[in-house]
């Protein structure tokens, strides 16, 4: 399989026509080798629309949602990084190429294993994986300057909220199991948050994530 040729395609014919126009974000896509994140079983469909299984209720987003998510995150080279969910460990990499440092945090051992085993292969040095549940946050490293969340929460926990540094941003996609709003909320100063909703998308629920009423302000 030509694989070039099939990211040049995932790009021009999957990526760029849904309004992902950010030329550092499309170059990021074209220089990150998605295939190298995908299970065996399903290296064709690497590039593909198609939904990746990892296992474990597991997939991997599609590449035009990682491709609008990393429009609206904007990832800055001082910039130190939670994600909420490993995967596969791909998401990770894209971050890292653009941020200080990245740290994923997943509640599934298998998944960890695939992260940290994909990443040492592909080379990432500046990502950790770390075993646990962060749909709360990881105090042990906060605050960040940026927190992604890779599933689906009804609302974001403000525990998670308080780990992101003033002028930092949080993206979550924030809803139930039919429909989300992807979301990407600024801290504007201590406490104060600004939320801009992106689009609307349904992905898989992140395990453990609070139902609203378990909530505590």
């Amino acid at each position: 399989m030509n694989f070039e040729q099939a990211r040049y395609n995932m790009v021009e014919q999957q990526i760029r026509p849904w309004e992902v126009l950010d030329f550092s974000v499309l170059d990021l896509l074209m220089s990150i080798r998605r295939e190298e994140f995908v299970p065996e079983a399903y290296k064709s469909l690497a590039l593909s629309e198609a939904e990746i299984p990892l296992g474990h209720g597991g997939s991997m987003l599609v590449p035009v949602i990682e491709g609008k998510i990393l429009q609206a995150i904007q990832v800055k080279r001082s910039d130190k990084v939670l994600e909420v969910g490993a995967g596969s460990g791909y998401f990770a990499a894209l971050m890292a190429a653009k941020a200080d440092w990245v740290r994923t945090v997943d509640i599934e051992p298998a998944m960890v294993n695939m992260a940290h085993d994909n990443l040492k292969r592909y080379g990432v040095e500046n990502v950790i994986v770390e075993e646990g549940d962060a749909i709360c946050g990881w105090p042990s490293n906060a605050p960040y300057d940026l927190i992604v969340v890779s599933g689906g929460v009804p609302q974001i926990p403000e525990a998670l909220l308080q780990q992101v540094k003033v002028g930092g941003r949080l993206f979550a996609f924030v809803g139930d199991e039919r429909l989300m709003t992807a979301q990407l909320v600024t801290c504007v100063a201590d406490g104060q948050y600004r939320t801009e909703s992106l689009f609307e998308n349904a992905v898989p629920m992140m395990r453990n994530a609070p139902r609203k009423s378990e909530f505590k302000f």
